[in-house]
């Protein structure tokens, strides 16, 4: 049988170029980050340091708070692990307006809880809890989670993701973060060190 003519000016298919792979930072494993904020807990210790008693009283805390966390601070530090996959923070954000910019300039997702009592706790911790547990269970290229927060309750958080390989980073302050809490991680830093500004060069002597 003949060979059926090709139809003359048609153009030839071109091939499909690769796509180029995407750099990653050079870490321990190629592992991605997952970066949990208990916003309102790392916030209302620092007003406390300033103030104190201010955040415990229902007049200071239910109101708009001016801004005191270092967001960029705490996630240069995460980023230095790996690549964020995971970027959640936990609080009542009608109170919170003002860190806007910090906020959308990183695409954190924010979690919106309601107190269900006018002095009752908000419930970050437990929810941020049950949201790490999942998100390790669903992907599994999150080798490191870094909580910041200083409660004691993120203990058998710790505890569940060592248990499942992955390395437990804290963020929290000196004064309000248990010890047990930071003990369990596998690393822990203050977030005093994260903003504290670099030492500066000793002047040169005259001549």
């Amino acid at each position: 049988m003949s060979t059926p003519p090709r139809a003359t000016g048609a153009p030839m298919p071109m091939p499909m170029p690769m796509p180029m792979p995407i750099p990653l930072p050079d870490t321990a494993d190629g592992r991605s980050v997952a970066l949990y904020w208990d916003f309102e807990n790392l916030h209302a210790a620092l007003l406390e340091e300033r103030e104190p008693g201010a955040y415990r009283n229902p007049d200071g805390r239910f109101r708009i708070q001016e801004p005191l966390v270092d967001v960029d601070a705490v996630v240069r530090l995460a980023a230095s692990c790996g690549p964020i996959a995971i970027h959640r923070a936990y609080c009542n954000w009608q109170f919170f307006g003002r860190y806007r910019d910090a906020l959308l300039h990183h695409a954190i997702d924010l979690v919106q809880l309601f107190p269900p009592g006018g002095a009752a706790k908000n419930g970050a911790d437990i929810r941020l809890c049950l949201d790490a547990v999942e998100d390790v269970q669903r992907h599994a290229h999150v080798g490191t989670v870094l909580v910041v927060g200083g409660d004691s309750d993120f203990m058998p958080l710790a505890q569940k993701l060592k248990a499942g390989g992955r390395r437990v980073m804290g963020v929290g302050t000196r004064k309000a973060t248990n010890r047990h809490w930071a003990a369990s991680c596998h690393a822990f830093r203050y977030y005093e060190d994260l903003v504290a500004p670099a030492a500066s060069p000793a002047p040169a002597s005259a001549d």
